[in-house]
């Protein structure tokens, strides 16, 4: 294959790095947040059940931003969008910190997740853009840098935890850097996608793409690789200090690895799509996922476990930059409104994992909750090969 990145304008590469800086920022606040999870735990003494249930509040405003976030891209364009969405998100993270009880947490929950989706729509929007200049896949290379961030976020948050730095500190000065960070990388992102739409006109291609049955299709695939990235960003600490008996600090790198081990599957999942095509990907590496996940749960080991969710992070590594790609590049349909649909299905699943592990937690227990996710991922082997066509 032809190195395309020569025919590549340099405005272009240079949007690309930037729209990956922001993919990465994205990730890496998000999981700073996860090693406090268990300190916050205790210090609102609830359990598993209702820490699930406070966690429910992301999901919920996450679901209101995404409905609005395409219609407002589909308008105005993703660079205007990532830039007031990048605000919202930064600005409102010191506020999980302050959050003095449940409902305190929850609202918090919920105006965050609100920004954090609609930047994640945004910045997707944006990465379309940019992939439409090349002529092969580039997608999973913006989603490996989320993955990245992740890691980098998730060691970030544990060493804060033993310094014994406190969550409200620690999200404000990484809101603050994303808000910097955004703002400058803002003037050399790409325009001209937006399509000038009324409200009128928004509000109808958001009913028309909801009706879609091939959207519906992926973002039930997307729904579920997300749900495994929620639970395991919100319970693989969990799991391991209070029923493998790690310390907090070991705790944290539960998510590490998992996010470490999505990085380097996306990072090579252009190369493999481009290749196998996205069925034999997708599907492949998902059941590798579930049969290492489910074996790691049987040892009930720290380093089975680390090993598990490093698998886990491998298996839906390129489930989301496939479908949005696939979305995108349906046709009749704006790229933004597409993957606004497909993100109104999925991304709550991404925050509705941790509330799904702590309901089933209360009900039995965590390591038997923690089977939903390899027999998610089954459902998104046999997904792949179902609903993903082609080579690309």
């Amino acid at each position: 294959m032809p190195d395309a990145t020569v025919a590549v304008p340099a405005a272009v590469r240079t949007a690309r790095r930037a729209t990956s800086l922001v993919f990465g920022m994205h990730a890496g606040l998000f999981a700073a947040w996860t090693p406090h999870i268990p300190l916050v735990k205790e210090r609102l003494a609830v359990g598993d059940g209702v820490l699930g249930l406070l966690l429910l509040g992301a999901p919920i405003g996450a679901l209101l931003a995404i409905l609005a976030a395409g219609p407002m891209i589909a308008r105005w364009g993703s660079r205007p969008m990532m830039m007031i969405t990048a605000v919202g998100y930064g600005g409102v993270s010191f506020l999980l910190g302050l959050a003095g009880s449940g409902v305190a947490l929850f609202l918090a929950l919920m105006v965050w997740g609100a920004f954090q989706s609609a930047l994640d729509v945004a910045m997707n929007a944006q990465a379309v853009l940019v992939e439409r200049h090349y002529d092969r896949p580039v997608m999973s290379s913006f989603h490996g840098f989320w993955s990245l961030g992740g890691f980098v976020g998730a060691g970030v948050g544990a060493l804060a935890v033993g310094a014994n730095v406190g969550l409200t500190v620690q999200m404000l000065v990484l809101g603050v850097l994303l808000v910097v960070v955004v703002f400058g990388v803002n003037r050399v992102l790409l325009t001209g996608d937006h399509a000038g739409d009324t409200e009128a006109d928004a509000k109808v291609r958001t009913r028309d793409v909801l009706r879609d049955g091939r959207l519906l299709a992926l973002g039930a695939l997307m729904f579920a690789a997300l749900l495994c990235e929620g639970a395991a960003a919100d319970w693989a600490a969990i799991y391991l200090r209070d029923w493998l008996g790690t310390t907090a600090s070991f705790a944290g790198a539960g998510y590490s690895v998992f996010a470490i081990a999505m990085f380097v599957g996306r990072g090579l999942g252009d190369r493999w799509v481009a290749r196998y095509g996205p069925r034999l990907v997708v599907g492949g590496l998902s059941v590798l996922a579930a049969v290492v996940f489910a074996a790691g749960l049987a040892v009930a080991q720290p380093w089975a476990a680390l090993l598990g969710f490093a698998a886990l992070g491998l298996g839906v590594a390129c489930g989301v930059p496939v479908v949005f790609s696939s979305a995108a590049e349906l046709p009749g349909r704006h790229a933004a409104q597409s993957i606004a649909a497909v993100s109104a299905i999925a991304w709550p699943g991404f925050l509705l994992g941790p509330t799904a592990i702590g309901g089933l937690s209360e009900a039995v227990t965590l390591p038997f909750a923690l089977i939903l996710l390899p027999v998610l991922c089954l459902a998104i082997g046999l997904g792949a090969r179902l609903i993903l066509r082609g080579r690309r």
